[in-house]
Order: C-alpha cells, then structure tokens, then sequence
C-alpha cells in the first residue's frame, strides 16, 4: 500500500469497476473485509481522512466518530436518511451525493410501475405462463392517458415524472410543505386531499424521521377503491402493514413498489396478490445511470481533495434533500 495515497475506507456497497477506480485514486479499505469490524476502527479508524459508502448503508453517528480524521464522505445514491447529516456537520465534513444523475431512469421506472399496475402487464405474463389463457381472460385494466396523477414530493424527480405525465395527457398536482415557485403544476397543501383527487398517487419525496409513514391508513383510504400506489423514494415513507392491509381489503385498487421497509425483506402477504407489482429497487439501475453515479461518487472526492468542496453537497442538517 502505498503511504502516499489518501486513505480511504468503503463502507457502503459498490460497484465493482468504481471500487477498481477508487483502489487506483486511494489507498482503499473496505470494511466489510474486517473479521472484525469493532476492532478494526479502534485501531485504524484515525488513518481514514475519506469514507466511501452507498445510500443503502449510509454511515451513523457511530461510525463517523469511529473515523476522527475524517473530512469528507461520498455516497452513491440520493439517499441521505441512513447518513447523520448532523453528525457530519458537527465536525465540518462535507456530504458527496449523487443528485440530477439518476433522476430520468427514477421518473422512467415510475411509469412503468404505474402502467404495470394499472394495465396489469405483470400479472397478464404470469397468466399467459400458467396457461390461464387457454380457460378465459383477464379482467381488465385501468386506462392511463388522461388520469388525475398526485405526486408527494416536487423535487428533481417530481418534476421529471410530471414532465412525463404529458404524453399521455394526464392533470398533475402535487404535495410538498410548500408550493416550489417555479412549476406549473398546482400545489394541494393537505395530503389526504391530493390523494382523494388522484387516480395514481406516485410517492418521490425524500426518506427520513420527517417523513416517515407520510402514507397510512388514511391517506389509503382518500386514494380509495379505484385508487393506485406507486412509491419509488423510500420504503419508510409508506406504512407497509397497513399498505398491505388496503391491498388484501382492496380499499385501494393497487400498488407499484420498487422500494420496502425493511430490504430486501418483502412481506409475503405482498406477493400472494396480483393488484402489486414488486421490484428489487432497481429504479436507478441501468448501465449508463449506475454509470453516472460511480463517475459522481469519484469526482465528488476528487473535487474535495482539489477544492475543498464535493461537486454535488447534501444539504445541510435539517433541511430534506430533493430526490
């Protein structure tokens, strides 16, 4: 290892190709190689001055005071609810993140599940494998062009959603904790009222305490029986039992999920029930966005080391990230 390399420790879990860039740029460590991980930060932790991670592990208060040379992280992701922003800002250490990357392939992804869902294309696959086919047909589906679309969240991703929703000549509002001044869409400052109004209620505002469980039983209930789901922020923003609980009762008429509480953990009572459609979170994933990200997390840590600051900061403590 070379000593003139800046340390630098991968908590989170990478791609392979941006761990073989990072390893050329940085005398790199991972942690999850440890047999000891506790150990291991006693009696190294002060020699890291970067840290690595992914939006899925983030970094807690623990680990950054593990790390007490520590001057800047780089997150692949948007992510921010599983890193301590506060703790971070305490000592002065930057937040890399990857924002505007990912935001088409998110938007993409979110109308695919909406049309799934509402066409059933997954559940008319399954039914043509299993030779449903051969004793009837499907019930049908619900028309997509010119539905009432309801976003929860008008950050960078709302907006590419909403941009979308016009080729198929849908209304849009949506919900945030106050009107963004430069869109045209109208904003509905109660919730429960945009999903009331909404035939597809699509979820795309940041995780975290603030917004946990932002969709329960209630604002089921208002989206109603002929109301659909789609969440592609966070499973903590979703009240996953009682989600469960409107799709079994069909108080609503369905779901697109590509994010859960507890992943990869998928309840089992999701997956009995055709009125779902169930991704990996894999609304980033493709070749060029992933890409995009891996390029973002290593200029995030080359612009600090040459300027003190990442391309792309989370925002500071308290104030919720735009997804």
């Amino acid at each position: 290892m070379s000593a003139t390399k800046t340390r630098l420790l991968n908590a989170g879990r990478l791609p392979p190709a941006l761990l073989a860039r990072l390893a050329a740029a940085y005398a790199l460590t991972t942690l999850s190689e440890q047999p000891d991980r506790a150990a291991f930060l006693a009696a190294h932790g002060a020699e890291f001055v970067g840290l690595a991670t992914s939006a899925a592990v983030g970094a807690d208060a623990a680990l950054i005071a593990a790390l007490p040379s520590l001057k800047v992280i780089s997150s692949f992701g948007v992510g921010l609810d599983r890193i301590d922003i506060a703790a971070a800002k305490a000592r002065g250490i930057p937040v890399g993140y990857t924002p505007d990357v990912l935001n088409d392939c998110v938007a993409d992804t979110a109308f695919g599940l909406l049309i799934d869902v509402a066409r059933g294309f997954s559940a008319a696959d399954r039914f043509v494998r299993r030779g449903g086919w051969l004793q009837g047909n499907l019930p049908l589906g619900r028309k997509v062009s010119g539905a009432r679309l309801g976003l929860v969240g008008m950050g960078r991703i709302g907006r590419a959603i909403a941009q979308r929703s016009t080729g198929f000549e849908m209304q849009v509002r949506y919900h945030a904790r106050r009107p963004v001044a430069d869109v045209p869409w109208p904003h509905e400052p109660q919730l429960a009222a945009l999903a009331q109004w909404a035939d597809f209620l699509v979820v795309i505002t940041a995780g975290g305490a603030g917004t946990h469980h932002l969709i329960d039983a209630e604002v089921l209930d208002a989206l109603g029986p002929e109301g659909y789901l789609v969440n592609v922020a966070r499973g903590s923003v979703v009240d996953e039992a009682a989600l469960v609980l409107a799709l079994q009762q069909r108080r609503i008429a369905g779901a697109g999920l590509d994010v859960y509480e507890n992943e990869p953990q998928v309840p089992a009572a999701l997956m009995t029930l055709d009125n779902v459609v169930l991704l990996p979170h894999i609304a980033s994933a493709t070749h060029q966005t992933r890409q995009a990200m891996a390029d973002r997390v290593f200029d995030n840590l080359q612009s600090f080391f040459a300027t003190g600051q990442p391309v792309s900061a989370a925002p500071p403590a308290g104030t919720k990230a735009t997804p």
